[in-house]
This record gives C-alpha cells, sequence and structure tokens, in this order.
C-alpha cells in the first residue's frame, strides 16, 4: 500500500490533470510552457508530462498576474528558481517581497493620479 502511494506521488501528471488542479485551460498552460514559465518532460508518445511541483509554480503565477505582474516579469523571477522541486515557503517570501514593492509604487502612482483627477478642474 504505502509503495502504491510513493509510485502515485512520483507519477508525473497530464496536461488535463494539470488543467483540472489549477483552474486553467489546456491552451493557457501550453502558453505558459512556450513562455518559459512552466515545463514538462515528454512521455514515449509525446505527450506533456508535468512534475507535481508545476501546480504549486501555476499558483504563483495566477496570484502574480491578478495583481498585475506582467508576465515577463513573472517569467524573469521564476527563472532563478529550480524547477525540480516544489516552490517554497522561503522562495514565496522572497517573489512576494520583490512584487510588493512593485504593488505599493504601483498603489501610489494610481493615488496620486486619482487625487490630480479630483483638482484638475477646481
Amino acid at each position: 500500500m504505502k509503495k502504491d502511494k510513493a509510485n502515485e506521488f512520483k507519477r508525473e501528471l497530464t496536461v488535463g490533470e494539470v488543467a483540472e488542479r489549477s483552474g486553467l485551460a489546456v491552451s493557457t498552460l501550453h502558453f505558459y510552457e512556450s513562455k518559459g514559465l512552466i515545463r514538462s518532460n515528454r512521455s514515449r508518445g509525446n505527450q506533456r508530462r508535468y512534475p507535481r511541483s508545476v501546480l504549486r509554480r501555476v499558483a504563483v503565477i495566477k496570484i502574480a498576474q491578478r495583481t498585475g505582474i506582467p508576465l515577463s516579469e513573472i517569467q524573469a523571477a521564476l527563472s532563478v528558481l529550480p524547477d525540480d522541486r516544489p516552490l517554497t515557503v522561503e522562495d514565496w517570501g522572497r517573489l512576494s517581497m520583490t512584487w510588493q514593492r512593485q504593488l505599493d509604487e504601483r498603489i501610489a502612482k494610481l493615488t496620486a493620479l486619482r487625487d490630480q483627477l479630483t483638482g484638475c478642474i477646481g
């Protein structure tokens, strides 16, 4: 029984399984792969197979995109992290600190723009 569970954990995921678990379309996963955000291996039948660690990577990409971080910046940030293991709490801490600074700057700029609009005619 333990052996089956260990094998299941090591088994790579199909693109359909990753899509289902992440809530993304298969085409989005293919796009992420073409941009170097995630990687897959190929089976003997030339089908994509993803390591389980891709699920955490995809979650990080989704969060970063929701905050308005461009894919090019997400790719640059992820490129310095190893993709042979899941992202760790420390990895996320470094990424989120960088992105938090960028968001703070963007919020400050938007606040200044809003204030300028308010006083524009008055």
